[in-house]
């Protein structure tokens, strides 16, 4: 399945790009298993996924939770959690 990636703030600074196209494994079927998947990436993923139970993550422009599926996704954004102001 390939999907849209989109990172945003100390994510995309840390990893190095704003966005990226992945053909992702067939076994990478929900959220906590993209963020699993993106960690073997490289020392650069591994770094911004450290704490990948910090991380915000939108299907299709909506907040999910690490459980839900990403079948038929098109695009995936990965954030950090947002402080207040």
């Amino acid at each position: 399945m390939s999907v849209k990636l989109v990172y945003f703030a100390w994510v995309r600074e840390k990893i190095g790009k704003g966005e990226e196209e992945l053909d992702l494994p067939g076994d990478v079927t929900t959220v906590a298993e993209l963020l699993a998947y993106l960690k073997t990436l490289g020392e650069e993923y591994d770094e911004a996924l450290k704490f990948p139970e910090a991380i915000r993550v939108a299907l299709n422009q909506e907040h999910a939770h690490h459980s839900e599926k990403i079948a038929g996704v098109r695009e995936i954004g990965i954030f950090p959690p947002m402080t207040g102001g």
